[in-house]
């Protein structure tokens, strides 16, 4: 099993494409850290660390569940040492979790802008701060940051421009680290789904159920993941993938079964 004793941090595991990527790997033997803030079911979310971690478990894996506010860095350390203590150390850090909101500037409050900008941004590089002296250290170590590709074309910018800025940082973040820590031999990618993905947030502030089933399930994320983790680190570093080229370049063309409504007319993301 090629994951088999090799430690996977994924922030925003407890639900969504943070948890179908740890079903992922978890049915190859991974062990999981499943880090989020979620520790009672929000109804209209579903899901808590402790169920993830639950389901990762009969999916064949180990999990360990840490709640954690990725706006905190003392929580970060804390979720750190608990995975270090559990499995003896960190080899991948996979960055899901973030805020969204896609306001034009007027009508972007100010605590939603800091939040996006906590989450997405500072969180994120936090996270991977705090995890890079046990990725040096770490079995074919990487970084996936969940970011689109960087394009300046106005429409990517004029409609929600709070949000574009905090995704396209990651992205930076991303291609930073890929420079950053190519003597280490630590691999930072970034990667992004070519169509919408039927998450909570596509249910509940995007576009309904009507954009939900114009969506692929997260699946295909966590199948993308599966592969490029798969990669010799610096064989495969500095990327800002989406997700259908890397399925292409293993050979996975007939993308039907992610489909929520297999046939159905499918929306494309933002910023592709």
């Amino acid at each position: 099993m090629p994951f088999q004793n090799r430690t996977i941090l994924i922030t925003g595991a407890s639900r969504g494409i943070g948890k179908a990527i740890a079903l992922r790997l978890a049915k190859e033997g991974a062990n999981i850290v499943v880090a989020a803030k979620s520790v009672t079911e929000d109804p209209r979310l579903g899901g808590t660390i402790y169920s993830a971690a639950a389901e990762i478990e009969a999916a064949g894996g180990k999990a360990l569940a840490v709640q954690v506010d990725i706006r905190h860095e003392e929580q970060i350390q804390a979720m750190v040492e608990q995975a270090v203590a559990k499995f003896g150390g960190i080899d991948v850090v996979i960055n899901n979790a973030s805020a969204i909101q896609l306001t034009p500037t007027e009508q972007t409050d100010t605590k939603r802008f800091d939040l996006m900008h906590s989450i997405n941004v500072r969180g994120t590089f936090l996270v991977v701060k705090h995890c890079i002296p046990w990725l040096k250290k770490g079995k074919n170590p990487h970084i996936i940051t969940l970011s689109p590709p960087v394009s300046l074309q106005p429409k990517w910018l004029g409609g929600h421009i709070a949000y574009t800025l905090t995704k396209y940082n990651m992205s930076m973040l991303s291609l930073g680290w890929a420079a950053e820590f190519k003597g280490a031999g630590i691999a930072s990618n970034a990667l992004w789904p070519r169509t919408t993905i039927d998450t909570a947030a596509v249910r509940n502030l995007l576009g309904g159920e009507a954009l939900a089933k114009m969506s692929r399930t997260p699946e295909i994320i966590a199948d993308s993941v599966f592969y490029i983790l798969q990669k010799t680190g610096l064989s495969c570093t500095g990327n800002t993938f989406i997700d259908e080229e890397v399925l292409a370049a293993e050979g996975i063309t007939d993308l039907e079964k992610y489909s929520v409504v297999p046939g159905g007319q499918l929306y494309n993301d933002l910023f592709v």
